[in-house]
Order: structure tokens, then sequence, then C-alpha cells
């Protein structure tokens, strides 16, 4: 295992300057090369969390996560992109045993994007289920060869109840399709990430076998591993691996830009020089240890626990919440002093610092790292610790 990932970081680092050298082309495409995807694929990327029984590396959860840091540091739309298809062998496994051993027949490499989001309805039929909807913010689409879609189940034009009561939010099923059955739709005009290709995508009473549905709330993996059977709670936590390898590629950039010995227009001293900078240079790479700290501490505890089988209950899941949405406000911070200390330079398009600063800003708007999520955390602590006084009373 370990001789994998050491590999696998090699093989990114060698990487490095090709997709360095063609940041500013992902850009204006809005979507990475198909060259640089199946040298991704070569790397093993997209079969990293696939399971060594389907012929991936299965990796642990603080291995993929040192991955994905390692291609968010280079570049954040290659990153973000490497987790929606690197996830992918982790959620199929939700699919039935049928239907994972199709998607995966041809071997390990298959990529794979989706939508969470329940913008479509389900309706069953003989044999599977009829869909309809349009999806946003698809990342990868474009050379997926699997798009799944969330959708609310109907019955006689009604949403079906879920489990959770009345009240509750009502019962979601997560449909895959091979990608040619999806219509992609040429929406993303962003302002960060805009590598991503996080488009639209569509589909209009679109028939699905029942064999290519999947429970994302209660489903059952296909397949046995630790990795598997908490999915739901582990692979949030790679946003926080996007968001901290973003942060020390915006710190590194900085950094060189300041061995410049480049000296600011009206300031008395070159950057290197100015106690100033040097202070707040200090803080964000303090910044960037603490979140870096932080998700190493949260990946060895989700990866114990989840080793015991006990990865599970709302008070773990929130426990993950908070840490990614801390690191994405953290992080965030980061890219924002390290934009301001890069004076007017870091304005033009050919500094990547602009390009960190949008890219981290972009990827805190993410629900799993937006700060909204903080109440839900602050609610549970508080019900923990009441039932915690009540237990000793």
């Amino acid at each position: 295992m370990t001789e994998t990932v050491e590999r696998m970081l090699a093989d990114i680092e060698k990487l490095a300057p090709e997709i360095r050298a063609h940041a500013t082309e992902m850009e204006e495409a809005r979507r990475l090369p198909d060259d640089l995807v199946a040298t991704l694929k070569s790397i093993g990327v997209f079969r990293m969390l696939v399971p060594r029984s389907h012929g991936g590396f299965e990796l642990d959860l603080p291995a993929g996560l040192k991955v994905i840091t390692a291609l968010s540091k280079i570049e954040g739309s290659v990153g973000w992109n490497a987790v929606i298809g690197g996830t992918g062998g982790a959620l199929l496994t939700l699919l039935m045993r049928e239907a994972y051993d199709e998607i995966y027949r041809n071997g390990p490499d298959v990529i794979s994007s989706g939508s969470l989001q329940p913008a479509g309805t389900a309706e069953a039929v003989e044999g599977g289920w009829r869909i309809s909807g349009r999806w946003p913010l698809v990342s990868g689409c474009q050379y997926s060869e699997w798009i799944a879609g969330s959708c609310v189940v109907i019955k006689d034009g009604k949403p079906v109840p879920g489990s959770g009561g009345v009240g509750a939010p009502p019962l979601t099923r997560f449909f895959f399709l091979r990608a040619e059955e999806w219509q992609i739709e040429d929406t993303w005009h962003a302002v960060g990430l805009k590598g991503t290709g996080s488009y639209h995508i569509v589909l209009k009473d679109k028939f699905v076998p029942a064999m290519y549905v999947s429970d994302l709330v209660d489903g059952v993996p296909c397949v046995p591993g630790p990795f598997y059977a908490a999915a739901k709670l582990l692979v949030p936590l790679f946003l926080g691996a996007v968001l901290l390898g973003i942060a020390e590629g915006a710190v590194d950039d900085l950094m060189a830009l300041a061995n410049t010995r480049r000296q600011q227009f009206a300031a008395a001293s070159p950057m290197r020089e100015s106690e100033t900078f040097q202070g707040e240079l200090a803080r964000a790479v303090a910044d960037v240890r603490a979140a870096r700290a932080l998700l190493h501490d949260q990946a060895t505890s989700h990866w114990a626990l989840a080793e015991a089988g006990a990865l599970k209950g709302e008070a773990r899941s929130m426990e993950g919440v908070q840490t990614v949405v801390w690191i994405a406000t953290t992080c965030g911070r980061v890219g924002d002093t390290c934009f301001l200390l890069g004076g007017s330079g870091a304005l033009y398009e050919s500094s990547p610092l602009q390009r960190r600063l949008r890219d981290l800003h972009t990827a805190t708007q993410h629900y799993g790292g937006h700060p909204r999520q903080y109440p839900s955390v602050g609610k549970q602590l508080l019900a923990a610790a009441a039932a915690a006084t009540e237990r000793a009373a």
C-alpha cells in the first residue's frame, strides 16, 4: 500500500510542470484536456478507491487524501476532478453487485461523475424507473463513462415520503446511466475552478434499469471493505484535501514571488525583507499547518473507526462536517492573505495567486464546506451534551 502511494506521489510530482504550463489553457477550455485525463488514468488516480477485487488500489483514507492534496497543490481544478472521478469507486459500491461488475468489466480505471442534488424525479415502472431532470455542477461529465443524478421518488405525480416522519425530506434515489445517455449543457462560466467542466446534465423521460439505482442514505455496499461501508462519512473529507492543497500552493507561489526580490511601489524594502510581509506570511503558514494537522487527525480517527466497523451515527458525521468547514474557512483566509501580499502583480491572469484565490473561494461555496453547516454541528453538540448530563444524573 505504501509503495503504491509513494509511486503515485512521485508520478504526480513529475507531472507538475506540465500541469502548470497548461493552467491557462484549462481555464479557457473550462475542462481538463483529454491527454491529461489519460495521464491521470495511467497514474491510477481513478482506481485509487476501487476494490482490489476489481483491479483497484483500495487505498485507505489517509493515503487517498495525500494523493488529492498533492494534485490540488499543483492545480485546483485537477485536484477537484480527481476527487469526483477518484471517489466514484467507493460510491458505486452501493449499486447491485451485477451492475458494479458490469461497470468495471473492462478494468478499474472507470471515471464517473454526478450530482447529489435531488434535481430530478423518478417513478417506478416495470423493470426499473422513468426519470427526468436537470442537474447542476456535474464536474468532469465531459470525459466520464458513467453519470449519475439524484432524484425525488414520485408516485401518482406526488413525492413519496421519506423515512424521517412528518416534515422529513422525500424519498430519494441515485441513478446511473452510461454517459452517452445524458445531455450535457455548456453552462460552466464561473469565477473559479474553471477547469473542472462543471456543466449541467439533463435527462428527459429516460428509462433506467433497476440494477443501476442506489440508496445513498441506507444502502448496503455490494463489496466488502471498511471504506465502502463508511463511504458516506469518509468521502466528504476529500473536499478538505482539495482546499488544503490549493492553500499550500498559494503559500509556495507567494514565497517564490518574494524570493525574486520583488519590491513593490512605495515600499521601503523588498517583500522578503519587510517585517510586515514576514509576519503575515508566518500567519498564513501557521494556518496551513493547522489545517493540515486537523485533516490528518480527523482522517486518522475516522479511518480507525471505519476499520473497526464503528464509523456511523450523527455525531461522527457532524465531526467530519465541522472539520471540513473549518478547513474551508481557514484555507480561504490563506488565499486572501497570499493574494493581498502579492500586491498589484497578483491582479494579472499570469499570476497563479489570483487563480488560487478564485479557486479557494469557489470551493468554499460547496455545501460540504460552507459555514451554513455550522448550526447543524452546534445543534448536535448541544444534544450530545444534554444526553451526557442525563446519563450522569
